[in-house]
């Protein structure tokens, strides 16, 4: 479904990510894990438009998207739920969710969208008409997970949705991932709590200094000597 080859981004004069190459398979779980600065949150920027490769391809579904508009990549099928959750802080949860739904005109079928959707988040439902920025943590991440879910997208980008949870909310919210996976759509997480992703995905890679170093399934990664000494606490 996903393909990116060989690809390098920067910004200015500083190279973040360097000739990386990864591939996300219809209906797969992959996630990418690393320190800080590793260049992770750069990988999901260049697949959804934010960030234009300075080298390399991005292809998702046969099409090349390497320097397409974000605008157009989202028209394709990808969503992002970006890092720290960014909801429109000063418009209610319903217009988050509408937001969501800009390049949609079908409306009778969002409309039973939104009603799936605030069945899954009945927090949301009861705070339809509240100001976002007035939400928990918790409550955000729920909108902006929900807000990238009502565009209806063929694969996901999630950018470190347990940062800054509870722990609670951080299991919830995985499951919520887990089950939107089992739904149908593609999944491409970041996550610095690397055990937790390692064991709820397909496959995953490595990346450190803007490079990938190593890949595999689950199992393999949580077995890998490195990894393990490194990112799993021995």
């Amino acid at each position: 479904m996903l393909k990116i080859e060989g690809v390098t981004c920067r910004y200015g004069k500083v190279t973040a990510i360097r000739d990386i190459s990864l591939e996300v398979r219809e209906g797969e779980l992959v996630t990418l894990i690393g320190a800080n600065g590793a260049g992770k949150t750069t990988t999901l920027k260049a697949i959804s438009g934010l960030l234009p490769p300075a080298e390399g391809r991005v292809v998702f579904a046969g099409e090349e998207i390497t320097r397409a508009s974000a605008r157009r990549i989202l028209a394709l099928g990808i969503a992002h739920c970006p890092e720290g959750r960014r909801v429109f802080a000063d418009m209610t949860v319903q217009e988050n969710l509408d937001m969501g739904c800009y390049l949609r005109s079908d409306k009778a079928a969002i409309v039973r969208d939104l009603d799936r959707l605030f069945a899954r988040f009945p927090k949301l439902a009861e705070r339809r008409k509240q100001i976002a920025g007035t939400l928990s943590g918790g409550e955000q991440q729920m909108l902006a997970i929900g807000r990238a879910l009502i565009s209806r997208p063929k694969l996901m980008l999630f950018d470190e949705p347990s940062l800054g949870l509870a722990p609670t909310i951080v299991e919830q919210t995985f499951a919520i991932i887990s089950e939107i996976r089992g739904e149908g759509t593609t999944v491409l997480m970041v996550e610095q709590n690397a055990l937790a992703a390692l064991r709820m995905c397909d496959r995953s890679y490595l990346l450190e200094s803007g490079r990938m170093t190593q890949s595999g399934t689950g199992r393999e990664m949580i077995d890998n000597p490195h990894v393990k000494q490194a990112y799993l606490g021995g």
